[in-house]
């Protein structure tokens, strides 16, 4: 399902100064989104996370964290050329989430200390509660057993008990919702080669459950998702091309068919 069909930038090209500044977003016009998948590819620096977060602000995107896009400081500047975006929907959607690689180890983070918290509690009440009826302590618990429950439904054993590839992936299997829109950012951040391969079959269950991924990555594997469309930022220009077309694909071949070649200028 293509819930996002386009984004259009309205009349941004004379203002100064970041974000307005970068050249893909200067020289940016209309983006059409043809396919379940859509890639943002580009060295550092090309604009590809910059645009990501615009249209996570536009949209007014959930994101997996305790920031909203509406106050998210990190965000601040993106807010001011979300305004001057268009989104055009084939069917509005207000699920799915944004999440950026550095936002989730921050949430894991912040899980892992709610958790502790909950614990904290329950033993609290255990000692508050001493000679009491099991009954008012049962009572006493309840709000912080739901919640703790409620924690380990949806994470298991805790993310912080995993590593960062299986934690990750158990974050973004349990948030997803059908019919969602998902905009991730580097997320192949705290994937092994193998997670990453476990995290394109999840893609492709959630895309037969009607939802859309635009995604920004440095990743080979993963931008060689099957149907994906690819939109490389380098240049100035945001410019449709072919996997096999791809630096980041042409270079990493060349490395692993001959390191020596390369490593011997270091």
């Amino acid at each position: 399902m293509i819930h996002l069909r386009s984004i259009t930038n309205k009349e941004v090209h004379e203002k100064e100064g970041f974000p307005f500044n970068v050249p893909v977003i200067r020289a940016l016009q209309e983006i059409e989104f043809h396919t379940p998948v859509t890639f943002f590819v580009g060295e550092n620096g090309s604009g590809k996370s910059t645009l990501m977060e615009t249209i996570a602000c536009a949209a007014g995107s959930v994101t997996v964290g305790s920031e909203s896009v509406k106050t998210d400081p990190s965000l601040a500047h993106v807010r001011s050329l979300a305004n001057h975006l268009r989104l055009t929907w084939t069917k509005r959607t207000h699920r799915g989430f944004f999440l950026r690689a550095e936002d989730f180890f921050g949430y894991a983070k912040q899980m892992a200390h709610t958790r502790q918290e909950l614990e904290g509690d329950l033993r609290k009440v255990e000692e508050e509660y001493k000679g009491r009826s099991k009954l008012a302590k049962d009572l006493a618990k309840l709000p912080h057993a739901n919640e703790l429950h409620a924690i380990k439904s949806r994470y298991g054993e805790g993310l912080d008990t995993r590593s960062h590839g299986e934690s990750f992936l158990a974050l973004f299997q349990s948030r997803f919702v059908p019919n969602g829109l998902y905009l991730l950012d580097e997320p192949e951040a705290p994937l092994s080669p193998i997670r990453q391969l476990a995290f394109l079959s999840a893609l492709k269950q959630m895309i037969a459950q009607d939802s859309q991924f635009i995604i920004a990555t440095h990743s080979p594997i993963i931008m060689a998702f099957p149907d994906a469309e690819i939109l490389s930022f380098d240049g100035g220009q945001i410019r449709r091309v072919k996997y096999e077309e791809l630096e980041h694909v042409t270079l990493t071949k060349a490395f692993l068919n001959d390191p020596q070649t390369y490593l011997r200028h270091l």
